[in-house]
């Protein structure tokens, strides 16, 4: 082995550990959380569009 490599028999970590797979609209809460607040901003809106005539 050249001095600085590593022994076939340690092996390398890195392709031990599989990538984990992408956790889809979980993985972003904020697209969620900006729904939830456009949808109160509406409900809102429409509460004020009513005291307003």
């Amino acid at each position: 082995m050249p001095p600085g490599e590593t022994p076939p028999a340690e092996g390398s970590t890195a392709s031990a550990h599989r990538e984990r797979a992408d956790g889809g609209p979980w993985e972003h809460p904020g697209v969620f959380l900006a729904l939830v607040v456009l949808g109160a901003a509406m409900v809102a809106a429409f509460f004020a569009a009513r005291l307003w005539g």
